[in-house]
């Protein structure tokens, strides 16, 4: 029987263009997501817009154009992403402004309130409009934000409707005890351990109309809209049918064991104790785990668009394919630390591991299998067999499996180029290209291993670099060496 997995990115701001930091995201949960399918898994795998809150209201304004307007245009270009990216056909991709999904949180709203967990007071505040969240004085650098220190601080002074977060201080507390894993890597989880222990404030969850109308209206109160942050939340829930679809949302969510969720490090607090808090309110399990990656940085800086300095994936896929980006992203970029990103690595990388490597790899053996062999010594089977069969070939697979399983997508990649590194040494070593020319047979059994294990490396490789595994299976299954897999640049 199958296992259920449910993977989701967070959803991004609609207020420019995607760039290379949520691209980074949301390739490495598609690689999660096909991975877990090619071990034979039921996956749900899901994405999506956030498309209220006021940067997105003053952005539409700024252009003379509605909110709802603006994000339709700008949700098609988020949406573009699963066709630019190679991402998998079933991913499923959530807009907050959904009807669905709006009736939803306000479900959402209204357990919380019955819960009495949502309560009404006055309050001002120091606001980051680019993070959409308050800023304490200890949190300021120079009395801005650090992380959009070019956006000015706005003072927020009105009564509005507040989430009872203090209540669940003991509670959060439990949970990372009691899952010393729920957030990764471990410095994160330290990291929040330590917000939750100095103590948690009651957060606000709503805005006035009259300051900022693009919101979900807060059931029973026309003069609110909720604030975007208790909004967004909830997709991991309405995504998978709550509270309508109680089968659905029980496979997803309760048979699962919950979201594998993806954030970067700046949505650690929302993520892995905003969110816990929402759910405990509701009396709702805890999501599975909370992996919070690094930032994509360029010149020491993390890209923002408000700091202008972004990398776009258009560019980067334009100029060396979808598969040099994927691996870019699951090899090149720490998936828990800052990388930074320069044009020059990035091409460094490609020639020696894709064009050097895997691509002049590949061309080596099928030219001698298409030489030595007449009909091709691998068949659909064999591709199965890597998946089904225990202790095949080597370790390699188990590797790889044991990297991907601990969430270590990095270390997975690295048993890969491992494994490539040693074939093209064994090539070098025993030399089957001089071999056949006295000892036929014995060169026909060397490039007959390098096949198989060739054919185990594009199963590998599935997940990461899907166009060019394909390329390969197909090269191997007609006996053929294909076309370059890569261009050297």
């Amino acid at each position: 029987m199958s296992s259920k997995f449910y993977i989701t990115t967070t959803l991004p701001y609609v207020n420019a263009a995607p760039h290379i930091g949520f691209a980074t995201e949301i390739v490495r949960a598609d690689i999660f997501a096909r991975w877990r399918r090619l071990l034979g898994d039921e996956v749900f795998f899901n994405t999506g817009t956030d498309e209220h809150g006021q940067k997105i209201y003053q952005k539409a304004l700024a252009e003379g154009k509605t909110p709802q307007a603006y994000v339709d245009e700008w949700a098609k270009k988020f949406k573009g992403l699963q066709s630019l990216l190679n991402l998998s056909p079933e991913l499923n991709f959530i807009r907050t402004t959904d009807e669905h999904h709006i009736s939803a949180v306000q479900e959402f709203w209204r357990r919380c309130r019955a819960n009495d967990d949502i309560y009404k007071k006055f309050y001002k505040i120091k606001y980051c409009v680019g993070c959409e969240l308050e800023k304490q004085e200890s949190e300021l650098e120079d009395g801005k934000c650090p992380l959009h220190p070019t956006l000015e601080l706005q003072i927020v002074e009105e009564e509005n409707y507040f989430f009872r977060f203090s209540k669940y201080q003991k509670s959060l507390l439990e949970l990372y005890e009691q899952k010393p894993a729920f957030v990764l890597p471990k410095s994160r989880l330290n990291e929040i351990k330590n917000f939750v222990s100095a103590g948690l404030q009651d957060f606000s969850v709503s805005r006035l109309v009259g300051k900022m109308p693009w919101g979900i209206p807060v059931p029973d109160d026309p003069a609110h809209v909720m604030y975007v942050w208790f909004d967004a939340l909830v997709n991991y829930l309405s995504a998978i049918g709550w509270p309508d679809d109680e089968a659905r949302f029980s496979r997803w969510w309760l048979e699962s064991g919950g979201a594998v969720q993806f954030c970067g490090k700046d949505n650690l607090r929302q993520q892995s104790a905003m969110w816990q808090a929402m759910l405990l309110s509701v009396g709702l399990p805890p999501s599975k785990v909370i992996l919070v990656e690094g930032f994509i940085i360029s010149g020491g800086q993390k890209m923002s668009k408000s700091l202008g300095n972004v990398v776009s994936p258009l560019e980067i896929v334009a100029e060396y394919g979808v598969d040099a980006f994927r691996y870019q992203v699951a090899r090149e970029f720490s998936i828990f630390e800052d990388s930074d990103f320069t044009w020059e690595r990035f091409k460094e990388a490609y020639n020696a591991n894709l064009a050097n490597g895997l691509g002049n790899l590949t061309a080596r053996i099928m030219k001698m299998s298409e030489n030595y062999f007449a009909e091709p010594i691998a068949t659909e089977d064999t591709f199965e067999s890597v998946i089904t069969t225990v202790g095949n070939i080597s370790s390699v697979w188990e590797q790889y499996n044991d990297a991907l399983g601990a969430y270590d997508l990095n270390r997975a990649a690295n048993v890969i180029w491992r494994e490539i590194g040693e074939m093209d040494r064994e090539i070098q070593e025993r030399a089957p290209f001089k071999l056949f020319k006295t000892a036929p047979e014995e060169a026909r059994k060397i490039v007959r291993t390098l096949v198989f294990r060739l054919a185990r490396l594009a199963v590998m490789l599935s997940p990461f670099l899907p166009e060019t595994a394909e390329k390969i299976k197909q090269a191997i299954l007609v006996n053929k060496m294909p076309e370059p897999l890569f261009i050297r640049k």
